[in-house]
């Protein structure tokens, strides 16, 4: 354990994340998403809730000034959003920006060039998120 860091951090997200470079791209998921099947370095955070993650990611992680650093999943035709889950987050990262919304195949097609995926323990619908890693300045 060090100090200053999540405990949800895990040791190989810390690797990850630092191994990230800018305008690399990490997708924490939902527990219903397939990351598997679209993503070879995928990692996992069975049970801790997606905010958490976010809360604990947001300290070590700068997010990209220059593009869109926070994308999540728009609803398939005819679903809803919970408007909850983006506060969750929202709030987890500090975040008050805009939030782009992708349809649900570009999210995937998204999550494929992804520098890793993370598979949380979220079970909100729609609860996948993706973060574009920026410079510290």
């Amino acid at each position: 354990m060090l100090k200053g860091i999540s405990p949800v951090i895990s040791p190989d997200l810390l690797k990850a994340l630092a191994e990230m470079g800018h305008g690399d791209e990490i997708v924490i998921s939902d527990a219903h998403f397939p990351g598997h099947s679209f993503n070879s370095r995928v990692l996992r955070a069975d049970g801790v809730p997606a905010d958490r993650l976010l809360a604990g990611i947001a300290p070590l992680f700068e997010l990209d000034s220059y593009a869109a650093p926070v994308i999540m999943m728009a609803p398939v035709p005819g679903d809803s959003l919970d408007p909850t889950v983006e506060a969750r987050y929202r709030t987890a990262l500090h975040f008050e920006g805009p939030i782009e919304r992708i349809e649900r195949f570009a999210f995937y097609e998204r999550a494929r060039s992804a520098f890793a995926v993370l598979i949380s323990g979220e079970t909100a619908p729609y609860g996948n998120i993706i973060l574009k890693k920026g410079v510290i300045l």
